[in-house]
């Protein structure tokens, strides 16, 4: 199973940005009111960023020139007055577009979390959890800035630029031209750095993939580097990528910085070009200096949103990466999911057969080959057998984790893939060895197995597996916090209140995969009692290394060489002396 670790880049396709960024603007679709409402607000201050130059010319050459007091301050009072109303559109603006925009974010993010749940085992076994959290809260956060802007610069800046236009072409046709001199070259030098930036901003987005994988893994594992005093080791491989982190983004922001000198120069030299033709032209054009004073502003105006569409430009190819990451995810279809018109699991009674299932993690290994067996409701069957010989990949096949190759699996006769994942693993309950507590109270903890459970349901649980006396022992009882590994619990103590989750479901089928491994011999004795009570009448799937806890069994099957070498009961088994037998009879002597 090809694997990607933090110490490689993740493979990415090639997408057109056309395509990215238009399914990105999308999600707008459900804030149209809000937009709207954003651009009407645009709108006003837009018009009064136009009019205040045509006040200016209009002070100029009506008022100044003809001495008119009055009138100038009548324009002047206009002028306050339509720029306080300008200044409280924009504030408005802002906080309205803030709102919209994360709201899209919310829901970018919900929309990728459920996804990602959705997604099979095998896309988790390939993939450091580090590098989807990356996606899952960075690429998604870089978002928003490109939201904002798409509202607040693209649509209104567009306008102004062809507004502007427009007035400074009515105004004079030379002047205007002079204005636009450097706009070509402008484009094309930006055309140019985009098509390279792109490329370099992936690369970073990968190489922050790598740091975030490798930093969630290490403070995930910082018991076994403190245990082994590899601190110096995971500090030089921190910052090896942290190197490869920080010279991949100055690579990237080279690039982009050239797109500010780019914008100024031009805007620049097209002013300069502007003062030139119209000193010229004043007095032998009838230009007036009203007109050239009032040209002078439009052209603050007609560059200045094109510096902000060329900060939004760049904002896009810096950002545009992390929309595709995102969308990459969300297009990645589940391994495992529920064929069309899939129906609902009836009551699982507990019948299960494996006809002939053949099943590998990879093509060309089989964990499974040309397994068949048949479990009657109500059976206990113990699978043992050595490490990697596929008995958790038994139940995980039968939990529907993993799709079969061949074969098929059948509960009370139903084809497992013709019913929905959820109606199917509702009806079962699986305890690992890996024990797994929620960050929350134990009682959270024991209510995850039925989540409309109350406080004696999961009280009772608890008795029924032994774990009520050392919880009330704890100094908030049910209430103790527990963080997500459990630390303040013994292992064995974590592992009696996951066996109160799953005892809580009342699961038709039980799987305990090593679950009573890391239990003390006397709290095995304990919990070996509500264990029985558990399996009464009830299908369940034994996985045990320590022999001894699964005698009592109904069958045992010895799993090794991709099949069951051997079938029956302990009794029989012994009496074969096969692979049970020295299997027993080791454990027997390691013990004596």
């Amino acid at each position: 199973m090809a694997v990607n670790s933090f110490r490689e880049d993740e493979q990415s396709k090639e997408v057109l940005k056309k395509v990215t960024l238009l399914r990105l603007f999308a999600y707008m679709k459900d804030y149209k009111k809000q937009i709207v409402a954003i651009l009407f607000i645009m709108g006003i201050i837009i018009g009064v960023n136009v009019v205040n130059p045509i006040l200016m010319r209009i002070a100029v050459d009506d008022y100044i020139k003809e001495n008119n007091i009055n009138g100038l301050f009548v324009i002047g009072g206009l002028a306050v007055v339509i720029n306080l109303v300008s200044r409280y559109c924009m504030k408005k603006r802002i906080i309205m577009m803030s709102r919209v925009s994360n709201k899209i974010l919310m829901d970018i993010r919900q929309e990728l979390y459920e996804h990602l749940q959705k997604l099979s085992f095998n896309f988790f076994d390939k993939r450091p959890a580090g590098k989807i959290l990356a996606r899952v809260i960075g690429d998604v956060n870089s978002l928003k800035n490109v939201l904002n802007n798409s509202v607040i610069t693209l649509i209104p800046d567009f306008v102004t630029i062809i507004v502007v236009l427009i007035i400074m072409f009515i105004m004079n046709v030379r002047l205007a031209l002079g204005a636009m001199a450097f706009l070509p070259l402008l484009v094309a030098g930006m055309y140019y750095i985009q098509t390279r930036a792109h490329k370099r901003w992936q690369i970073f987005r990968k190489k922050n993939s790598n740091l975030n994988a490798y930093t969630h893994e290490t403070f995930s594992g910082v018991r076994v580097v403190q245990s082994f005093t590899a601190e110096g080791y995971t500090s030089d491989t921190f910052k090896g990528l942290l190197d490869e982190h920080q010279q991949s983004f100055i690579s990237a922001i080279k690039l982009n910085n050239f797109f500010w000198p780019m914008v100024e120069v031009s805007w620049g030299i097209g002013s300069a070009i502007v003062y030139f033709i119209g000193v010229r032209l004043i007095g032998s054009e009838a230009i007036t200096s009203g007109t050239l004073i009032a040209f002078s502003a439009f052209i603050g105006m007609f560059w200045q949103p094109i510096m902000n569409l060329s900060n939004f430009y760049n904002q896009l190819i810096t950002n545009v990466a992390g929309a595709e990451r995102i969308f990459e995810i969300l297009d990645t279809e589940p391994d495992i999911k529920d064929v069309n018109e899939a129906k609902i699991m009836p009551t699982i009674h507990g019948q299960v057969t494996f006809d002939h299932v053949t099943f590998g993690y990879e093509d060309h290994i089989k964990v499974l080959e040309d397994v068949s067996f048949e479990i009657k409701k109500g059976e206990t069957i113990a699978l043992v057998g050595p490490t990697g010989a596929g008995k958790t990949t038994i139940v995980n096949l039968l939990s529907r984790f993993y799709d079969i190759n061949e074969g098929i699996i059948k509960i009370d006769g139903v084809d497992i893939k013709e019913v929905t994942i959820e109606s199917l693993r509702s009806q079962m309950g699986i305890m690992t060895q890996d024990t797994f507590l929620f960050t929350g109270s134990i009682k959270d903890n024991i209510r995850y197995g039925k989540l409309d459970a109350t406080d004696e349901e999961i009280i009772e649980a608890a008795k029924s597996v032994h774990a009520h006396e050392f919880i009330m022992k704890l100094d908030d009882g049910y209430d103790t916090k527990v963080n997500e590994r459990g630390t303040k619990l013994s292992v064995g103590q974590r592992q009696l209140i996951a066996f109160a989750r799953t005892l809580l479901s009342k699961p038709k089928i039980l799987i305990l995969d090593e679950a009573t491994s890391s239990i003390d011999t006397h709290t095995e004795r304990l919990v070996q009692q509500g264990i029985e009570a558990l399996l009464q009448d009830r299908t369940s799937f034994v996985i045990a290394h320590r022999l001894s806890t699964i005698q009592k069994a109904d069958r045992i099957f010895v799993v090794d060489h991709a099949n069951i070498l051997e079938s029956g009961t302990h009794e029989d088994l012994l009496q074969a002396q096969g692979i049970y037998y020295n299997l027993y009879m080791a454990q027997f002597e390691a013990i004596s």
